[in-house]
């Protein structure tokens, strides 16, 4: 442990977990790992996973950021969404990303446990949640923009919003604890 006198402020560097500012790396990692997955990852039965959701519910679980910051990694996750987006309108993860990394950070600074036994189920439920409000913010501002039907909407974009979020549930978890075994290693001098 390191102390530093700053004029106004006391700064305390844990030298072992990398600083005060680790989430931004940890957050960066998992978003170039979750943007290279999203270019890869082929589509089964008309479903992909939205890797970059499922890294920054990771991300946010992991290093616990303020709603502000995790607005700026759903920003973040949105600029890294639309060069490689297969959407015919890449624009709206400008609107859907931050907002699911702001419900992303809601659910995880919610002080109770989320324990199925002994197991924590918070990434799953936040990768849940966080992607069925993403995706349902993208899938109306898609709606909107291209004039979709109605029932194009209701039987086609909703059901596959909630398929990519069980997909992102069962991700988010089951990535989460090597993440977590990861970020809670001590550095070696």
């Amino acid at each position: 442990m390191e102390l530093q006198k700053n004029e106004s402020e006391l700064i305390i560097h844990n030298n072992n977990k990398g600083g005060r500012y680790r989430w931004v790396t940890i957050t960066t990692l998992l978003l170039a790992i979750g943007a290279i997955l999203h270019l890869v990852s082929p589509s089964i039965g008309g479903i992909t996973p939205n890797w970059t959701i499922a890294m920054y519910c990771i991300a946010i679980n992991l290093t616990k950021p303020t709603i502000k910051q995790s607005f700026g990694i759903g920003l973040v996750a949105a600029a890294i969404n639309i060069p490689t987006s297969k959407s015919a309108f890449p624009y709206g993860n400008l609107a859907s990303e931050p907002i699911g990394a702001v419900v992303c950070a809601i659910i995880v600074c919610l002080s109770y446990n989320m324990n199925l036994g002994k197991l924590n189920i918070k990434p799953a439920v936040t990768g849940f949640i966080s992607t069925v409000a993403s995706g349902m913010t993208f899938i109306t501002i898609l709606k909107l923009v291209l004039s979709l039907p109605l029932s194009v909407y209701l039987y086609a974009m909703i059901p596959v919003v909630f398929s990519v979020a069980a997909a992102n549930a069962a991700i988010t978890q089951i990535l989460y604890f090597p993440a977590k075994r990861l970020f809670d290693m001590k550095g070696d001098k």
